[in-house]
């Protein structure tokens, strides 16, 4: 048994760095490209236009945010798929397995009930009435409905 997690603790030792340590350098790339980008851009893009030119002319236009915020989005998915990674093989290290991933199975699949021809919920109380639009009146006859009162002329 002692040979078995030594095995491991040199396995790990052994281990990449890269694959070790992405989680964390993906973090602090995300860091600094935002504190660049939103603190330190903006502040030296007005001192620069402060002494070129003596006033500030334009505002800083954040180059993370050009299209859409998609650099930001795309930063959110992987940070946050990494920690809920990290968090899976935590806990499989902590219950003594392996990383399982959880396996997904489908439901059988019934078909759609029409609507108003089965009951929703099992029960005869949910059942959608059928709709059943009113005949379309003969060209040439009397308005179907209530009668209209006559309205004045203006």
């Amino acid at each position: 048994m002692s040979e078995e997690c030594q095995k491991s603790e040199s396995a790990k030792k052994n281990e990449d760095w890269m694959n070790s340590k992405w989680r964390p350098a993906m973090g602090w790339m995300y860091m600094l490209v935002c504190t660049s980008d939103f603190v330190i851009f903006p502040i030296l893009w007005s001192l620069v236009q402060v002494i070129g030119g003596g006033r500030v002319e334009t505002q800083w236009s954040p180059i993370t945010l050009q299209g859409a915020g998609l650099f930001h989005m795309a930063m959110g998915a992987i940070l946050g798929i990494a920690a809920y990674g990290r968090t899976q093989e935590k806990l499989g290290d902590k219950a003594g397995a392996t990383l399982s991933t959880p396996s997904f199975t489908p439901a059988p699949s019934t078909p759609a009930p029409s609507f108003g021809s089965v009951p929703l919920g099992n029960n005869s109380v949910s059942t959608a009435p059928a709709f059943t639009p009113a005949p379309a009146p003969a060209f040439g006859s009397k308005p179907v409905g209530p009668a209209m009162a006559p309205q004045p002329e203006l």
